[in-house]
């Protein structure tokens, strides 16, 4: 399969076909176009041609494809479109993606919307799941799943399976349960084939399952997820009643979001913002960083005017100020990345004591090698052996130190439930420069005696 490419040529014709009504042959070229491509012509289309587009095609495409839209491209197509478009395209989703839509509409028409919905029985899971705060297993999972009852036989539950399939886009699991509707197991698809038709379920089924509660993290289902490689993993309420069940793609999504918001973190932006954000919002995201290296910068100045007379005598050591700065801002954030992406996969083991020992041992080895390549072209350039050796010294142990931050933070702010990903950029660069520039020249002074 050639991968799907928009150029300008196709691009400026859908637009052509668009402006002349050609409705016809608008259906015929995006029949065998992928929703999701179908998806990014429309992000590059206005909002009349977009809801042009959206109106002309089927619901059962054009459903699947408001899910892939950017969240303004979306919002502007909606808003064109009648109560009973909307509902139309809602029933064509799965229950998870209908709430994240109706989750966007204004208050005054959801009402309107979910009466619309032909499916009751749709429109109560989608109004269930709108109960649940978005940033958990509750408000991440889709009602559609195939659930049998223990006291069923076999024969029993291939028929009610059948029943259940029809509303289930891809059947991962096949979950048991009692009479309550409390979680019990899964059933094996090789042992429902070959056990005997009158045998009962509760003979058959597996009753080891994993499983997440509706009010925990989508982080914490997705570590659950990766670690065990489950494609689906069925959510319980409180009691332990199937309510729903959480795909492999909708964790994709959340590993996604987290990895772009942790990597903006680490950038020094302090929420989550895109590039056709206004100029406001990305301000609003990136000021308060900036403010902090501001404060970095002038404590590190004032940090340099204590130590003006040792300069004017050895002004080679302003030389090397950007130096020591820049490999303590290195190396400081080197060790939080470790630190943040172990947290983050859970695979950190081992106590805190441990982890900044090893931390210390690797930044003095790493400061050993490199200040003997800087002690000898220090003195070679200087000629000065005692300026060379104080420079050398303070590299040493700025790494040291900046290895022990960049461990040590991520770990604190992890211990007190704060996100670790925020120690590392600005935060830990501006630290390391402070506490770089100081330890340079006290060492400084303390091997020159000044």
């Amino acid at each position: 399969m050639t991968p799907f490419k928009l150029t300008e040529e196709l691009l400026a014709e859908i637009e052509q076909l668009i402006e002349n009504q050609q409705g016809t042959e608008l259906v015929s070229l995006m029949a065998e176009v992928h929703y999701a491509d179908v998806a990014e012509i429309i992000n590059e289309l206005n909002e009349d041609e977009a809801t042009y587009l959206i109106k002309l095609l089927d619901s059962d495409k054009t459903s699947d494809v408001l899910t892939e839209l950017d969240e303004d491209v979306r919002e502007a197509i909606l808003s064109n479109l009648s109560v009973k478009e909307i509902a139309e395209e809602l029933e064509e989703l799965d229950t998870d993606d209908a709430a994240d839509i109706v989750a966007e509409l204004p208050n005054e028409i959801v009402q309107e919307v979910i009466s619309e919905i032909e499916d009751k029985e749709h429109a109560k899971d989608i109004v269930e799941l709108l109960r649940y705060d978005e940033n958990s297993a509750g408000g991440l999972m889709a009602k559609e799943l195939v659930k049998v009852n223990e006291n069923w036989n076999v024969l029993t539950c291939v028929k009610e399976m059948r029943a259940q399939a029809e509303n289930v886009t891809r059947v991962h699991s096949i979950y048991v349960v009692d009479n309550e509707g409390i979680l019990k197991g899964r059933l094996s698809l090789k042992d429902l084939l070959t056990t005997s038709t009158t045998a009962p379920i509760r003979e058959v089924y597996i009753p080891k399952v994993d499983r997440v509660d509706v009010n925990e993290k989508p982080e914490e289902v997705a570590k659950i997820m990766q670690k065990y490689d489950l494609e689906a993993i069925p959510v319980v309420d409180e009691i332990g009643r199937l309510v729903g069940r959480i795909t492999i793609d909708d964790i994709v999504d959340v590993i996604r979001e987290e990895a772009d918001r942790d990597y903006q973190m680490a950038a020094g932006i302090s929420q989550g913002v895109e590039a056709d954000d206004s100029i406001w919002e990305l301000t609003r995201a990136r000021l308060p960083w900036l403010f902090l290296g501001l404060l970095g910068g002038v404590g590190a100045a004032a940090i340099m005017g204590g130590f003006e007379e040792m300069i004017a005598k050895h002004a080679i050591l302003f030389f090397f100020t950007p130096l020591i700065a820049a490999m303590a801002g290195n190396v400081g954030v080197q060790s939080s990345a470790i630190i943040v992406q172990g947290l983050a996969n859970d695979d950190l083991k081992g106590s805190i004591s441990n982890r900044l020992i090893k931390e210390m041992l690797l930044a003095t080895l790493n400061g050993l090698i490199l200040a003997a390549i800087l002690l000898l072209f220090t003195w070679w350039w200087n000629g000065n052996f005692y300026t060379a050796l104080a420079i050398s010294l303070s590299l040493v142990a700025v790494i040291i130190v900046a290895g022990i931050i960049g461990t040590f933070i991520p770990l604190f702010l992890d211990k007190r439930g704060i996100d670790p990903a925020i120690a590392t950029g600005p935060f830990i660069t501006t630290s390391n420069d402070i506490f770089g520039i100081l330890i340079y020249f006290w060492i400084a002074k303390l091997v020159l005696g000044i």
